[in-house]
């Protein structure tokens, strides 16, 4: 797992555990949002009461990442290119638009190298699979990596979004940045 080996990388002793109530969200001091279906994803964070405590974890600078679904989930505004608005249920504290399943369904899915100047890392292995798009940034989000003219990496804050599945480059370096948050804000 990622997480384990860059808290092994950066030398740091913690735990890692998947996170699905409220109780274990209270606990933790970083938490990673994972690739899904970011629908369910918001419907059982609402049914569990785990959504508007999320949302108040993170606005009081609880290191988060989103990766894919889970960028979407963190979104202000989602769009699907073929249904268009999609209503969803959304954390909502990352100021960006993105549109859901950008690059095409499952069969479309693709991995690419991609340079994150923002890290000082160039070839990273990005893979894509029915990868949303950033469409638009706030003002306060940093676009960390971009494929074409496209963000699909994005900073604001505590918050880290990517629309790729960075577990599976081979990397840590998303990982070790999330610490690095979680250890500067002890």
């Amino acid at each position: 797992m990622a997480s384990r080996m860059a808290l092994g990388r950066l030398g740091i002793d913690g735990d890692v555990f998947f996170v699905k109530t409220p109780e274990e969200i209270e606990k933790v001091d970083a938490l990673i949002i994972p690739g899904g279906e970011s629908t369910v994803m918001g419907r059982l964070a609402a049914f569990t009461k785990s959504l508007q405590l999320l949302r108040q974890r993170i606005i009081d600078g609880l290191p988060v990442m989103g990766t894919c679904a889970g960028l979407i989930v963190l979104a202000k505004r989602v769009y699907d290119r073929v249904v268009g608005e999609t209503r969803q249920q959304l954390v909502g504290v990352l100021d960006v638009t993105v549109e859901r399943n950008s690059y095409g369904r499952q069969r479309e899915s693709f991995e690419t190298m991609i340079d994150l100047p923002a890290l000082g890392v160039t070839g990273f292995r990005a893979v894509f699979i029915r990868a949303p798009t950033i469409i638009d940034t706030g003002p306060g989000v940093e676009v960390i990596a971009r494929l074409g003219d496209r963000p699909v990496a994005v900073v604001q804050e505590n918050i880290i979004g990517t629309t790729f599945h960075p577990e599976l480059s081979g990397s840590t370096v998303f990982h070790e940045l999330l610490i690095k948050k979680a250890i500067s804000r002890r």
